[in-house]
């Protein structure tokens, strides 16, 4: 039996205000950056860290990188959902230009994808394949992944057997950390959550 432990951490307060952010590459505000180094303790227990490329994410994972000597990887499958035309919009705006298709979206996320925005099944099918990756290229390894709040959403109802359709009521703050452990046997995977929203 080996067992891995990987740690989630939402990227802290990006730039640009409350919106429907997406793949907008937006960085860090101060704030942001305070809220994740909070996690930085001296010697943190992480081997490897792996990023969504996307700049919230990826600058405080090359921060780390500077300070710890610890091997970073960017991922593509780790970065948030396309959120298509409401993509940069804030929920107000995107209520009043489609109210109809905003509370449809909310009511079934799955048959109801926002104009031109990747299907959340092809979300979840590329977040699963990432976590996949991580069990088999970092197993019996404490890993570290700097992501999205939707990422994190879909690896905690895989874990904990929940209905894709619960995604939303799972509250995943700016720089919350989440860590799951994992035990490999000749069977298979036993996935549990430690904690979530935590603090090493």
């Amino acid at each position: 039996m080996r067992k891995t432990v990987v740690d989630f951490l939402r990227h802290g307060e990006p730039q640009g205000g409350n919106v429907y952010r997406g793949q907008q590459d937006d960085e860090l505000t101060l704030l942001g950056w305070q809220q994740m180094q909070r996690h930085l303790v001296d010697k943190p227990p992480w081997q490897t860290i792996l990023t969504s490329p996307l700049k919230r994410c990826a600058a405080f994972a090359d921060h780390i990188r500077q300070e710890c000597n610890i091997d970073v990887h960017h991922q593509k499958d780790l970065q948030e959902i396309h959120f298509g035309q409401w993509q940069g919009l804030t929920a107000e705006q995107i209520e009043a230009n489609d109210k109809a298709g905003f509370f449809a979206f909310y009511d079934d996320p799955l048959n109801n994808t926002p104009p031109l925005a990747e299907s959340l099944e092809a979300f979840q099918q590329r977040c699963l394949s990432a976590w996949q990756q991580v069990l088999v290229q970092h197993q019996g390894e404490h890993s570290l992944v700097i992501t999205h709040a939707g990422v994190i959403r879909i690896i905690l109802v895989h874990v904990l057997s929940m209905p894709l359709t619960a995604l939303f009521q799972i509250d995943v703050p700016f720089a919350s950390l989440s860590r799951i452990e994992v035990q490999t046997t000749d069977k298979g995977h036993f996935s549990r959550l430690m904690f979530h929203a935590g603090q090493l």
